[in-house]
């Protein structure tokens, strides 16, 4: 079993998303240090009032956008492998955890649930006038790659990264931006209502 620094957020991050970081906590300034330093990669678990997650995802990082003289850092990380915390370790500043990786139920996902997720992903596009680069239909982490383009809230999306098989995931995915889409025309619609009713004559 590998041992990784923890960094714990309250954030979820999926394999294949970017996300920018500020760093200014010393623990975690020595953590990304050592990774930047060695290339290796430190592991994010969502926490909330709940508790640490005990499943999480490995985080690279990609590039260093600002470095101030404090030491404080804003980098930008991409989300790789799942994994799956088996024991909390001692002897850091920082978080750490002996992890394993996250047993995956490699079945092959039904076309139609492939179709339908894509489906849900160009609908909610189109709604919000965005071209996200549409990721390949036979990837098998299709259902992170979809989601990494959404701003789902963190609930979901670690429903999502604790689903171990890509047909489960595909379903709840397409589910999700169905939801989104639904949310979105009806904000609009409650919108575009409370300006009419503003620009009444009395």
């Amino acid at each position: 079993m590998a041992e990784i620094g923890l960094f714990p957020l309250g954030i979820v991050l999926l394999p294949t998303e970017f996300v920018p970081l500020h760093i200014f906590e010393d623990r975690y300034k020595e953590l990304i240090g050592e990774c930047l330093e060695l290339g290796t990669e430190f592991g994010l678990v969502y926490a909330d009032e709940d508790g640490v997650r005990d499943t999480g995802t490995q985080a690279r990082v990609t590039e260093v956008l600002e470095e101030f003289d404090d030491g404080r850092l804003n980098i930008a990380v991409e989300g790789t492998e799942r994994f799956r915390v088996t024991k909390l370790t001692r002897g850091r500043s920082f978080l750490t955890a002996e992890v394993e990786p996250v047993d995956e139920e490699w079945t092959e996902p039904d076309p139609e649930a492939v179709e339908r997720a894509l489906a849900a992903f160009r609908a909610l596009a189109t709604a919000v006038e965005a071209e996200p680069e549409e990721p390949e239909a036979s990837s098998h982490r299709l259902a992170f790659e979809l989601a990494a383009n959404v701003d789902l809230v963190p609930d979901s999306k670690q429903e999502l990264l604790e689903l171990r098989s890509e047909q489960a995931r595909l379903v709840l995915v397409a589910d999700l931006l169905d939801a989104a889409l639904v949310a979105l025309l009806a904000a609009r619609e409650l919108d575009k209502r409370a300006k009419t009713n503003g620009s009444r004559l009395s």
